[in-house]
């Protein structure tokens, strides 16, 4: 059930179906539209406050309400997501970061034929004078 008054809506959902930082990462969403009041007593219950930053008739207030509640389930299901496939993650990482640790070894080994800056390969060090002469 909600309300509108004042540019302002207000409206309240149950907390068992939505976890708080999902609540917050819909709310990030919207301050650049909104200021957002967020308010719960009992921990069950959470009372939203959209309050429009532009003066905002009765028809953009309940758009604004069903944007916000589209965010907040987008919200939830990729937290939900993120916790599903956290070991998936975990290993891919791992398997970088092992993997990257591999290629150090290998270069390391591969730097004891190092070339001095003297050696000069490319022919980058050679004095101007020496490679175009002097006019």
């Amino acid at each position: 059930m909600s309300k509108r008054k004042d540019n302002t809506i207000r409206f309240s959902f149950n907390l068992r179906d939505y976890p708080l930082e999902a609540v917050y990462g819909a709310a990030y969403v919207f301050i650049d539209q909104a200021y957002l009041f967020l308010e719960s007593n009992d921990g069950k219950k959470i009372k939203v406050f959209l309050k429009g930053k532009k003066k905002l008739n009765s028809n953009k207030l309940k758009e604004l309400e069903g944007e916000f509640l589209n965010e907040l389930l987008n919200s939830t299901v990729r937290i939900k997501l993120a916790k599903n496939n956290k070991k998936i993650r975990e290993y891919v990482i791992s398997q970088a970061l092992l993997s990257a640790i591999g290629e150090e070894e290998v270069s390391q080994d591969s730097d004891k034929e190092e070339i001095k800056y003297e050696d000069d390969p490319l022919g980058i060090a050679v004095p101007w004078e020496e490679k175009y002469g002097k006019k």
